[in-house]
C-alpha cells in the first residue's frame, strides 16, 4: 500500500501508464489493471502479466462518452445505452475508428470494447491519461480479488504503481455488450441485466449519468 496522498498517487500512476508500465486500480466494478493502449509493448506487458490469451481483446476504459466515440464507432443503439448506463458498468464492443484501429489489443482488430468507469478514483486517473487498455486485475481464469493487497501479492513488481481502497472491491465485472456483429449480443454477463439492455433499447433515451 502506498502512504503518497491521493493527488499524487494518481499522478504517479498517470505518468506510469504513459510511460507503458501497468497500474492497478479501483473502478465502480472490480480493481482493474491497466497501460497506454498506441503502444503495442505497453499492452504485451498486460498480456503477459495477466496470462491473457491474445484471442481476447483488451477493452479500454475511458474518461468520457465523447473521448469513447473518438475510438469507436457509435451508432443509434450504442447511444441508447450510454444515455442509459454510463457511466457505469457496461461495455460496449463496436467498430474501430481510425484513432484506434492500429492499437494492438489482442481480439479482433477491427473492434474495440469501451467503457465509462463510475468510479471517482478511476475517473481522475483517466481524465490524465486518456484511455487506458484494461483487464481485470487477476490472472486470466481466476477470481479477481476484492482487496488490493491481494493483488499486489499476484502482480509485484510487474505492476509500476497500486492505487489501494481499504474497503473491499466487488467480484462482479462489467456486462460486456456486442454490437459490432449485427444483433446485440452479450458476451458476458456481469452488473447489468440483459433485461435492463432490452429495456434501455425498447425506450432509446434516458437520463444520463457521465
Amino acid at each position: 500500500m502506498t502512504d503518497i496522498p491521493p493527488a499524487e498517487a494518481v499522478e504517479q500512476a498517470a505518468a506510469a501508464a504513459l510511460e507503458g508500465r501497468l497500474v492497478v486500480y479501483p473502478t465502480d466494478t472490480v480493481y482493474a489493471i491497466s497501460t497506454r493502449p498506441d503502444d503495442a509493448g505497453a499492452t504485451a506487458r498486460l498480456f503477459e502479466a495477466k496470462a491473457r490469451s491474445r484471442d481476447l481483446e483488451l477493452p479500454v476504459l475511458v474518461p468520457s462518452s465523447s473521448v469513447a466515440r473518438e475510438i469507436a464507432a457509435f451508432d443509434e443503439r450504442a447511444e441508447a445505452l450510454v444515455l442509459r448506463f454510463w457511466s457505469g458498468p457496461l461495455t460496449i464492443v463496436l467498430p474501430r475508428t481510425d484513432r484506434s484501429r492500429p492499437w494492438d489489443l489482442g481480439g479482433d482488430p477491427e473492434t474495440i470494447g469501451v467503457r465509462v468507469p463510475n468510479h471517482p478514483l478511476a475517473l481522475a486517473l483517466l481524465a490524465l491519461t486518456g484511455p487506458l487498455a484494461t483487464s481485470s486485475a487477476n490472472r486470466s481464469g481466476e477470481p479477481t480479488p476484492g482487496a488490493c493487497d491481494e493483488i499486489e501479492s499476484m502482480f509485484g513488481e510487474r505492476v509500476e504503481v497500486y492505487l489501494c481502497e481499504e474497503a473491499a472491491r466487488s467480484e462482479l465485472a462489467s456486462t460486456v455488450l456486442d454490437l459490432a456483429h449485427g444483433d446485440p449480443r452479450v458476451l458476458r454477463v456481469g452488473s447489468v441485466s440483459e433485461d435492463d439492455i432490452v429495456a434501455a433499447f425498447a425506450t432509446g433515451s434516458g437520463k444520463g449519468r457521465e
